[in-house]
């Protein structure tokens, strides 16, 4: 089961790893925000378990414009402890997004389930050991003239583990292999951090894990669906699990 919710402004080398729902639109401006408006994504009849499923924490997207840039060496790949996840611990399925700029702003949050399972979901596990259902994440991306910065978190994983991560171009499916290979800026055979976002990470003592990508290029339009989280780090590995994000062109700058 998948929410969206949207804040607008102005603003194949190496092969590792859906189909889409029909959208209907909820009710005009969303309340208090501006320019605003929401999104439904799910048959009407589970209209009302959608709503709950999203406060509990389900899935969420914010759209906006930003100011914050993202600076930093070409093809910059750095990753750290879950420390920066907000207080109480769990990425939320929703968050404000910086409204001033000619940037892009969008945060993606999910909870991890099987395919097939009763309550659908745009993350979905392949190895329930390595990523647990229930396991949460949160992808969030700025892309401005000066080019693009994406974040991950997560937690629920299996403590003090490596795991490998990287941006693929298509939305998750039941098959693993339906996200296609790697997003590379310019076509290649290799794999490599510069030309493809890595978002390698290592989780503490409590399964948690952060990892930040940086480059002075930005993702093409539709270019760019999901993430694959995968079993091992470097430029291959087994597809445990995949998150659908929707990843955005970048900013004028």
């Amino acid at each position: 089961m998948t929410a969206w919710i949207v804040r607008t402004g102005s603003g194949a080398a190496h092969s590792n790893s859906g189909a889409r729902r029909t959208a209907s639109r909820v009710g005009g401006a969303l309340p208090g925000v501006p320019g605003a408006r929401g999104v439904l994504r799910a048959p009407a009849v589970l209209a009302g378990a959608l709503a709950l499923l999203a406060l509990a924490g389900g899935f969420g997207v914010a759209h906006g414009a930003g100011d914050d840039g993202a600076s930093g060496a070409h093809g910059a790949h750095a990753t750290g402890p879950a420390a920066a996840v907000p207080a109480g611990g769990d990425p939320r399925p929703s968050d404000e997004a910086v409204t001033r700029g000619g940037g892009f702003w969008m945060r993606a949050a999910g909870v991890f389930s099987p395919p097939g399972a009763f309550v659908p979901s745009e993350a979905l596990t392949y190895d329930t050991v390595l990523v647990p259902a229930g396991a949460r994440i949160e992808v969030t991306e700025y892309a401005d003239g000066t080019g693009t910065r994406v974040t991950a978190r997560l937690r629920g994983l299996v403590p003090n583990r490596a795991y490998g991560m990287h941006v693929h171009t298509s939305p998750c499916g039941a098959d693993p292999a339906a996200a296609g290979p790697h997003y590379q800026h310019r076509p290649s055979a290799t794999a490599d951090p510069v030309n493809e976002v890595w978002l390698d990470f290592r989780t503490d003592a409590d399964g948690a894990g952060r990892a930040e990508a940086r480059h002075r290029w930005g993702f093409r339009e539709g270019g760019a669906g999901s993430v694959i989280i995968h079993d091992r780090q470097g430029g291959a590995g087994e597809r445990a699990a995949c998150f659908t994000v929707p990843f955005g062109p970048m900013g004028r700058g």
